[in-house]
């Protein structure tokens, strides 16, 4: 039995036209930045792409594939927050289009030879501020729709991480709070998250500007998904999509850190894509990607995550 989505808290919507049920057009041609899905069938399970770990000698070694079960958050907690009600749409391409979008040391993590890109609307609630956990969350500021734009890392060290293209948020304040303490390229936008009767989950964003600073439209994007039924927790690619517990980060000319978060396993089932019309991948970089459908649709009711202390990219 598909999770529920948790009911969204209230705040502005935007407007929003009718979404009838409409597949991405099978018929678009696929982005010439991206590879094409190889077969309209099916694909039977790939196996993750053993990745490599480089030693004191600059060798490189194996390294195990994300495990669902996060590793021991060194430090403890700084901060807190709640993610709810997550859809993931995620497109293989060729690992050398996602290399210039890395910081350095690290290098795109791969699954069947594959890199892959995700776009991932969800809300985020219940933020408390960093170092500041016990104080509770932060009203009103602390919840809030996002998308973001996300590629798959691996250190020296073997650490699989995400990195951020974009993250757009409905809050100035958030959005000002995470580019001033950690860099993170968020952008601020209009959005909304609506559920309607029969589950379908709409989430619609319009960046104010083209930097999300204030201005005239920016890019948008529209995502119309249901959950499923079919439970993906343990399913290897959907672990490699969802199982990431830390974020590689570089700011200016500072060395790439590594900010470790925890929660518990992802509960995580297939899902179908009723609608999609998104600018965000074009923005990031990832031109013609979303004329195309996505290799993986999956959704999760959500989790509650904790984050640590950045740490150098050599720890």
């Amino acid at each position: 039995m598909a999770p529920s989505a948790p009911p969204p808290p209230t705040e502005p919507t935007l407007p929003t036209e009718p979404t009838p049920s409409i597949e991405p057009s099978p018929s678009a041609e696929p982005s010439p930045s991206a590879e094409p899905n190889p077969s309209a069938e099916p694909n039977p399970p790939a196996e993750p792409t053993p990745s490599a770990a480089r030693t004191p000698s600059g060798a490189l070694t194996p390294v195990s594939p994300p495990s669902r079960f996060a590793p021991p958050l060194e430090g403890g907690p700084l901060h807190e927050q709640d993610w709810q009600s997550l859809t993931f749409l995620h497109w293989r391409v060729d690992p050398a289009l996602v290399a210039p979008h890395l910081p350095p040391g690290t290098r795109p993590d791969l699954f069947d030879g594959s890199a892959w890109v995700g776009l991932i609307p969800f809300r985020l609630a219940n933020a408390t501020a960093p170092g500041f956990r016990a104080l509770g969350p932060i009203p009103v500021v602390g919840t809030f729709p996002e998308i973001n734009v996300r590629l798959y890392s691996i250190d020296d060290q073997g650490r699989h991480g995400v990195v951020f293209s974009s993250l757009e948020s409905s809050r100035l304040a958030a959005v000002t709070a995470a580019h001033t303490l950690f860099g993170l390229p968020y952008r601020w936008a209009r959005m909304s998250i609506t559920t309607s009767a029969d589950g379908t989950i709409s989430y619609r964003s319009e960046r104010r500007g083209d930097n999300g600073f204030g201005g005239g439209p920016g890019p948008h994007s529209r995502i119309d998904a249901i959950a499923g039924t079919t439970d993906r927790s343990n399913d290897d690619l959907a672990v490699f999509l969802t199982a990431r517990w830390g974020l590689h980060i570089a700011r200016g000319r500072r060395p790439t850190r590594f900010i470790p978060n925890t929660h518990e396993p992802w509960q995580v089932v297939d899902a179908d894509l009723r609608f999609l019309d998104d600018e965000l991948l074009a923005a990031a970089g990832f031109a013609g990607l979303a004329d195309r459908a996505p290799d993986s649709v999956l959704f999760s009711p959500g989790v509650h995550t904790a984050f640590g202390r950045a740490l150098p990219r050599g720890r």
